[in-house]
């Protein structure tokens, strides 16, 4: 990464960053908030309260933009469709949710819930457990390697 952007995010820069790219990587765009989170943890990776709060912000950015996916689907008109997203969530409901992290298929997860008229409150629990669990995980390995 260049000079700037490694200062970027060891200042004031890295939450934005982070939110803001957990948020845009949650919707149907590519983006790699993992990367950013990484690299702003090892900026300080003895600031506990530093660590808490990007955590955060990229479980926070990324399950509101899960949620404007899940809003996103209930704009779709309703006719009959058929993919491996609402198969998920017509056999397992809102509980599926929890792997909206994972790529390709978990951009679909919320579209599909919001389609499908899931209840918001039930696919927020589901939709930030999963993301908040993923972030954990990536910041925890992060910490351990260094």
């Amino acid at each position: 990464m260049p000079q700037w952007l490694l200062d970027w995010l060891a200042g004031t820069g890295a939450e934005a960053t982070v939110f803001l790219s957990a948020f845009i990587s949650s919707t149907l765009m590519p983006g790699g908030s993992e990367a950013f989170l990484v690299v702003a943890l090892t900026q300080t990776p003895d600031d506990f309260v530093r660590v808490a709060r990007l955590i955060v912000l990229a479980g926070v950015g990324n399950t509101l933009g899960a949620m404007t996916s899940w809003g996103i689907g209930r704009l779709i008109p309703h006719k009959e469709t058929s993919s491996r997203a609402q198969a998920w969530l017509k056999r397992y409901g809102t509980l599926a949710l929890v792997l909206s992290w994972l790529p390709i298929v978990g951009d679909a997860l919320p579209v599909a819930a919001g389609w499908l008229r899931m209840s918001f409150w039930s696919s927020l629990l589901w939709v930030g457990l999963g993301k908040f669990l993923r972030y954990l995980m990536v910041a925890w390995v992060t910490l351990s390697v260094l």
